[in-house]
């Protein structure tokens, strides 16, 4: 029966009746300790590379539960909704993107006829965002004449993409 025993090296050798040594475990274990670096290594790049993709990207409603214009419309309080969009942000107190997302939106309400910029403290509506799904602030929802979701944006959304939106939501 051969028996294990671990040598000045620090390597684990396999003693055979015959009396000699043979190696077991020859791979050293800072090998090992690079193979596992590399890994971590390429698997956070990966996962830093999706989120950066997805994050700010405005998507179409998915089967969510969404609220509909008459949910929403006592939410908008003194605001008063676009006549043909409206772009409802949920934003939070120390929320550095909420007022890049403030600024962009903004901008584009001034720009484009028919549509207001609405922000929302989430913190003071939980039970709507909740029932909203709403994961995150910013969270930017573009809402037609109706008060229908047609698009939704986790994180600071791009310029081009709530113009386009705006495109797929105005009236034809």
């Amino acid at each position: 029966m051969p028996r294990q025993d671990t040598s000045q090296d620090g390597r684990s050798r396999t003693r055979a009746e015959d009396g000699k040594h043979r190696a077991v475990n020859a791979v050293p274990s800072t090998v090992t300790g690079v193979l596992v670096l590399a890994t971590v290594l390429v698997l956070s790049t990966a996962v830093g590379l999706v989120h950066r993709r997805r994050d700010g990207r405005l998507r179409r409603p998915t089967a969510r539960p969404t609220a509909d214009a008459a949910d929403l419309r006592p939410l908008l309080g003194g605001h008063r909704a676009g006549e043909r969009v409206t772009l409802l942000q949920f934003s939070s107190a120390f929320c550095a993107p909420c007022r890049a997302t403030r600024r962009t939106l903004s901008e584009l309400a001034a720009v484009v006829p028919g549509v207001t910029h609405v922000e929302l403290d989430a913190e003071a509506c939980l039970d709507v965002v909740r029932r909203l799904d709403v994961r995150r602030t910013p969270t930017t929802l573009v809402l037609d004449a109706h008060g229908r979701e047609v698009g939704r944006a986790g994180g600071q959304p791009r310029k081009a993409e709530v113009l386009r939106a705006i495109e797929q939501a105005l009236p034809s």
